[in-house]
């Protein structure tokens, strides 16, 4: 029987140390998050030991840039070093469960880019590994940040305090418009080895896991569509079939009786980063647009219908969820802000020794909508039990 590996801490006083594997799109949010939480936020210290990648010159100019101390190509070496207690993973999927076991088995805590994995069987390894890690005081995440909008947690506020009443339906759209250009290259994203699914891992885990954290119930029945517009594109030797979605459709029905729309899609014309979220209920109803995310529309049902109306809370008040650390009311932060959010959340998580939110059981779930969307395009919108 092998015996499991000590958790080695850092000495009393000392920083954790950090490894972040990645260092292009999420690699760059992460660092800056690592880089400014302990400015804003009072949480234990960390230090940015290395960043991880396959190129060693393209990393090492990365590292620099970003405020690592050293750069380095193989993560498995990193991993088994002492002088990590962190591994954050932003590769891409096809990578994570690999990397978030290894990490996990070696007494790290775990932090990894959405969606959980590229498959759902990679999926429940990962849960398997992160309980098993768990019992030895080693904890792990998932990255879905929007959770971290200042503006979406003060919806899923009013939703719990009852403001909106029975929630019945939401509308949740993610559109995007970075393929929209037929002759837009080849990328890994568009490969189902690499990426698993398109639209649909890419930013429908986004819409679907803010539609069960909104509402704090589960997806249990699921039909979807998916298709893709653009089945070529080129790449390094000439024109490549692309293997994923470039868009996605699902209608999800909830534990509690309420409906949910999903539409995502990288190829709407004029839509760059639109998340928009709309929620009704009987006594209520908010809509949100990423694309504003400093701002929430809500509308108060029970007031008389002569008064009626969405109004605009600008969400930058001390008392609004995150935003004391930050700056005066109307001072807006950004979309980069909610990396920084969900790294404090990860640190509070590891000194208090309590699971942080997204757990790997979180991105499992998500994971198991999104297999059945995929299911239910493959049978035509076969409505598919979860």
């Amino acid at each position: 029987m092998t015996a499991e590996p000590p958790h080695t801490g850092p000495k009393p006083g000392s920083p954790l140390g950090v490894a972040a594997i990645g260092y292009a799109f999420m690699g760059k949010a992460h660092s800056n998050a690592w880089r400014n939480v302990a400015a804003f936020f009072d949480v234990p210290a960390v230090e940015q030991k290395v960043l991880v990648g396959r190129h060693a010159q393209e990393v090492a100019e990365a590292a620099t840039r970003y405020g690592w101390a050293e750069s380095a190509t193989d993560w498995r070496e990193v991993i088994a070093r002492d002088d990590i207690h962190i591994v954050d993973i932003c590769a891409p999927g096809w990578l994570h469960a690999e990397i978030a076991i290894a990490a996990l088995e070696a007494g790290k805590h775990v932090l990894v880019e959405k969606p959980l994995a590229n498959t759902l069987a990679e999926s429940e390894h990962m849960v398997e590994a992160a309980r098993a890690a768990r019992d030895r005081g080693i904890q792990s995440m998932v990255g879905f940040n929007y959770r971290r909008v200042p503006a979406l947690a003060y919806a899923r506020q009013l939703i719990a305090d009852g403001r909106l009443g029975t929630v019945r339906e939401i509308r949740a759209s993610y559109l995007q418009d970075w393929l929209a250009d037929e002759t837009a290259p080849m990328t890994w994203r568009l490969r189902k080895e690499t990426a698993g699914s398109g639209a649909l891992g890419d930013i429908a885990s986004h819409a679907i896991d803010q539609v069960q954290y909104l509402t704090g119930t589960t997806v249990t029945e699921v039909s979807g569509r998916l298709h893709t517009f653009v089945g070529r594109r080129p790449g390094p030797n000439g024109l490549e079939d692309v293997t994923v979605d470039d868009a996605a459709w699902a209608t999800l029905s909830l534990a509690t009786g309420a409906v949910a729309s999903i539409e995502v899609s990288r190829v709407a014309t004029g839509r760059k980063n639109s998340l928009r979220i709309e929620v009704y209920g009987s006594a209520g109803a908010l809509a949100f647009d990423l694309e504003r995310l400093g701002e929430l529309e809500f509308l108060d049902a029970t007031a008389p219908a002569e008064e009626q109306g969405f109004r605009r809370i600008v969400v930058t008040e001390p008392g609004h969820p995150l935003m004391d650390a930050w700056w005066p009311q109307g001072h807006m932060i950004g979309w980069e802000h909610t990396f920084t959010h969900q790294v404090r959340d990860f640190l509070i998580g590891i000194r208090d020794g309590e699971q942080p939110a997204p757990s790997f059981e979180e991105g499992l779930q998500v994971q198991r909508v999104l297999a059945a969307i995929e299911e239910s395009a493959a049978a035509k919108s076969t409505a598919i039990q979860l």
